[in-house]
């Protein structure tokens, strides 16, 4: 995962709620990657959309209501197997639609 300590297989646990969860990691930091995917997972089913669209593949018919949440919308374009995080953040990442979240940066300056 970009940017991230963990990876995707770990935090695939934490987001299905796994129990008990193999990762060590307190229960700050397992929230916070909850709220994270919470706050990403609309993003990236718009990524999902647009490079299905780009690559003229087709496109998944979603129900005029949208009663299911977006984790289960995304689960239509990369399936709910093990593995799918990676199947989300590989095409996002490989089409430069990846959203930079690093707090600091590099300065040629330094």
């Amino acid at each position: 995962m970009p940017y991230k300590r963990y990876a995707a297989p770990d935090i695939e646990q934490v987001l299905e709620e796994i129990q008990p969860v193999e990762l060590d990691a307190d229960n700050a930091t397992l929230y916070r990657l909850k709220k994270w995917f919470q706050s990403l997972a609309p993003y990236l089913l718009g990524c999902l959309r647009s490079i299905s669209l780009r690559l003229e593949m087709n496109t998944v018919k979603e129900p005029s209501v949208l009663s299911q949440s977006v984790h289960q919308r995304i689960g239509h374009y990369v399936g709910y197997k093990p593995g799918w995080l990676g199947r989300i953040v590989r095409p996002v990442v490989n089409t430069n639609l990846w959203v930079h979240t690093r707090s600091a940066f590099l300065s040629a300056n330094t």
